[in-house]
């Protein structure tokens, strides 16, 4: 039995029915609950005012006991104005402690890399309680990567990739692409050479997705990486105007600008079938053919 600590630093989570079930799903599955005032908090488009939703982020610096999940109820926007008012030192002094196990993804991203950058703290990307939990109809895949990402010390995904051939070992980190893009310039953006960087999104259209890794790539970000690893962009249909320009032409028109591998197919972002990914963990990635292995070790896990 883990103890599951909400937070909601960013929006509303306008399906309350959906948070809901995700609260009595794990219930069920015997784990406790505990702030859950969170799922109810509005203030315009956000969950609660900047006050609440700060504190829900300082207030992890003092939260004690071992085996805690800190997880968002859900993403949206909000996570942006918080950052130059978060105890940084605060969280990074706590988890050297008893680790707290912080999950979460998409607007949550912009949190996740400032604890990376300035205090090397591992986060994981992956589920949330409304979208992932609360979904109508649960995913055995999802569940089985997220508990599997929490309490293996070590772990390999498996998946038919597609990209050239490599072997590239480094820092796993990335996130949402988007929020990603939003950190650039900021103290809150990880400086990391020979990483593994992955990114996904969604409802962004292939052209905005390569304007924002040309916007990694002309910062220096990208060949600055071991390997780049795509997870899923969806939510946008092509259309006429495309004239077939797509997610793979878009993905060969960045190799071709790119020294360093860009493999693509991990099921991995907004998508209810995903992986969860220890960010700041170390990571071992080989594509062969259409055999991708992304290995992971040095993250924090429960103690149960």
């Amino acid at each position: 039995m883990s103890l599951i600590h909400l937070i909601a630093p960013s929006g509303y989570c306008i399906n309350q029915s959906a948070a809901a079930r995700g609260v009595e799903r794990l219930e069920a599955a015997g784990h406790r609950v505990e702030n859950r005032e969170a799922i109810l908090r509005r203030e315009q488009r956000f969950a609660g005012t900047e006050e609440a939703r700060l504190a829900d982020i300082n207030a992890l610096a003092t939260l004690k006991g071992a085996n805690r999940i800190v997880m968002p109820v859900r993403g949206g926007y909000g996570a942006s104005r918080l950052l130059d008012d978060i105890d940084w030192p605060g969280l990074a002094a706590r988890q050297q402690q008893e680790p707290l196990l912080i999950c979460g993804h998409s607007d949550f991203t912009a949190i996740q890399m400032g604890l990376l950058a300035m205090g090397n703290v591992i986060t994981f990307s992956g589920p949330m309680l409304a979208g992932n939990f609360g979904a109508e109809t649960p995913q055995a895949f999802t569940e089985h990567h997220f508990w599997q990402a929490l309490r293996e010390p070590a772990f390999t995904l498996e998946w038919r990739g597609d990209g050239p051939d490599c072997h590239a070992c480094g820092t796993l980190w990335g996130g949402n692409l988007a929020m990603l893009v939003s950190l650039i310039g900021t103290p809150w953006l990880p400086a990391i050479d020979d990483g593994i960087l992955v990114l996904e999104d969604i409802n962004e259209h292939p052209f905005r997705v390569e304007r924002m890794l040309l916007q990694l790539h002309y910062a220096g970000i990208l060949n600055r990486q071991q390997a780049i690893v795509l997870g899923s962009f969806s939510g946008v249909a092509a259309n006429d105007y495309d004239a077939g320009y797509d997610l793979q032409s878009m993905c060969r028109y960045v190799r071709s600008r790119l020294k360093v591998p860009v493999i693509s197919g991990l099921d991995f972002g907004h998508e209810p079938r995903t992986v969860t990914l220890p960010l700041g963990a170390q990571a071992r990635l080989m594509h062969h053919g259409a055999a991708t292995t992304l290995s992971i070790t040095g993250h924090p896990v429960l103690n149960e």
